[in-house]
């Protein structure tokens, strides 16, 4: 029979002693269930003339990439963000 190891639960202003003094923390976090915030994916549709489809493929061959990656990555740029706060 296997059994789980629990958690140790600690109120918060314990948990914020206990980080703020440089203590490891990490034992009382279930990280398996940690994500980060707004990063939930959203499915947008959007028409390109063929010309643009034809040049971002090109461009994503070059690079190794695929043409969603490569579309990520230019808007991510042009927005400011990391590419990488998103998935999918």
């Amino acid at each position: 029979m296997k059994t789980k190891m629990l958690k140790a639960t600690l109120k918060a202003k314990t948990f914020d002693r206990k980080f703020d003094s440089g203590a490891r923390v990490t034992d009382h976090l279930h990280l398996n269930r940690a994500r980060r915030v707004g990063t939930d994916a959203r499915r947008v549709n959007v028409d390109f003339p063929a010309w643009m489809v034809d040049s971002l493929d090109r461009e994503a061959r070059r690079l190794g990439v695929t043409r969603q990656s490569l579309i990520k990555l230019w808007l991510a740029d042009r927005l400011g963000q990391p590419a990488s706060a998103g998935r999918g």
